[in-house]
């Protein structure tokens, strides 16, 4: 009896508790209550020892995650899996390994320089989370499991977007049929641009590079594209410039690439008109890379029809006061036609180095036989480096004529079928030239017979 007594008394106590709270809710003053529990959390604040910090996984700019709430999450991550009893995974797309995280209203307990810190993650509503700590835990320490855990990332933009894949091109500067000269140079100055930070930021310059490639269809500018990437664990964002509306569209793409980027305008002087002039391919050119650059230009100005982007946009864009926007950023342009770009863009200090990709050399040659034949030197080299020299072949048609394509792997077949590529090709070259040296002679010939048909009609015309 006396138990349910009490249990009435308490219900009975609740109950009027919570019609008075309705009423005073109702009644009382907003600005009142207000005023009353502004210095209620002043109270409890100054009582409580702990500072909270709160990292949404979202920001408020177009829905991109937040770097901050990244650098956690790789944090714990890492640290985490000893202490919480409920943890997260998932698998990112093409990712190399099970990522771990604390699940939400997990806690897990840190100690740094002697303070202790309670990690907290929770939601704040269905579409955001949140992680809170007591309290700041610095991101130097984060920095190499960031690197050592982060997948390379290949960008592209649509519809005012960045939309990503996993990025596993196995190209390496190793593997690329270069001159180890130029390779080396190369990689010198990728990796010198990377660890001098605190260079760029004395002599005041954005910590930017820039690289013009340029040369024929089929020289490996794709190739060393990827090379660099991989060399620095950059991610690639090519930026398709027909499928940017405008100036301020770029400008915001551009504010939405992270650092440790490399940004890939691939056929620059085929993307819109901003090479300032447009002059027709030389008649000497190849067929086949006249139809190569026709379709290219085809495609593109399709989509061009509707982009606004100018030269001072796209000027801004790598080199103005928008550059600056970030940091650690490789921006590569590609050509096949050096000559038509406008000298606004490729001058120095835009583009820092340019780099000519040219036809394969027997230096090139011996690093393809190395990778797809597996031979350092063989009987076969002597020939093929003196075609070499007489006639014109990208590396991409030396490693096509290398690739394995039957059951006979004999490395000896294969250089046998490029040396006979290669005089079939010196063959039409001389036949090339020999016409065009008789097709000269016809012409004279020709001018030489009307003049003298001409003199001869004068003297006739005379008497």
């Amino acid at each position: 009896m006396e138990s349910k007594d009490m249990f009435g008394k308490v219900g009975s106590m609740v109950g009027s508790a919570l019609f008075v709270w309705a009423i005073f809710q109702h009644y009382f003053p907003q600005c009142l209550a207000d005023f009353i529990g502004r210095y209620y959390r002043k109270l409890v604040n100054f009582f409580n020892p702990y500072i909270e910090i709160t990292f949404n996984e979202f920001t408020g700019q177009r829905g991109m995650r937040s770097e901050a709430y990244k650098d956690i999450q790789n944090y714990l991550g890492y640290n985490s899996t000893r202490q919480a009893s409920r943890l997260k995974g998932s698998l990112v797309k093409n990712g190399r390994s099970l990522v771990l995280g604390i699940d939400d209203y997990e806690e897990v307990v840190d100690v740094f320089e002697g303070v202790q810190v309670w990690w907290i993650s929770g939601k704040q509503n269905t579409n955001r989370r949140a992680i809170s700590i007591y309290p700041v835990r610095g991101q130097s320490d984060d920095k190499s499991l960031k690197d050592r855990n982060r997948q390379k990332k290949l960008y592209t933009n649509q519809e005012g977007d960045w939309h990503w894949v996993g990025f596993e091109h196995p190209a390496t500067f190793q593997t690329m049929a270069l001159e180890p000269e130029k390779k080396k140079e190369i990689m010198e100055d990728l990796i010198a641009f990377s660890e001098n930070q605190e260079y760029y930021r004395r002599v005041g310059r954005a910590w930017k590079r820039g690289y013009l490639l340029y040369g024929p269809p089929g020289t490996g500018k794709s190739t060393m594209i990827a090379a660099i990437a991989n060399l620095l664990n950059y991610d690639v964002y090519d930026l398709e410039l027909t499928g940017v509306e405008n100036n301020t569209d770029l400008k915001m793409l551009l504010m939405e690439i992270s650092s440790k980027a490399v940004i890939v305008i691939e056929d620059i002087d085929c993307s819109l008109d901003l090479t300032g002039q447009r002059k027709k391919a030389e008649t000497d050119e190849d067929s086949d890379e006249e139809e190569d650059e026709k379709g290219k230009k085809e495609g593109k100005e399709k989509g061009s029809k509707t982009s606004k982007v100018t030269l001072s946009g796209l000027l801004n864009f790598i080199d103005g006061l928008w550059s600056a926007c970030g940091g650690e950023r490789v921006i590569v342009f590609t050509t096949n036609h050096v000559e038509k770009l406008d000298q606004a863009l490729i001058r120095k200090g835009r583009m820092d180095k340019h780099i000519e990709l040219s036809y394969c050399s027997y230096e090139a040659f011996k690093v393809l036989a190395k990778n797809y034949l597996n031979v350092d030197s063989h009987p076969r080299f002597s020939k093929i480096s003196e075609l070499l020299g007489q006639v014109n072949m990208t590396p991409a048609d030396v490693a096509e004529h290398l690739t394995i394509k039957t059951i006979m792997k004999d490395a000896g077949i294969r250089l046998e079928g490029l040396i006979s590529a290669l005089e079939r090709r010196k063959e039409a070259r001389l036949a090339a030239i020999e016409d065009k040296r008789e097709k000269k002679l016809a012409a004279k010939g020709a001018k030489s017979s009307r003049k003298r048909n001409d003199r001869l009609r004068k003297y006739l015309n005379d008497q």
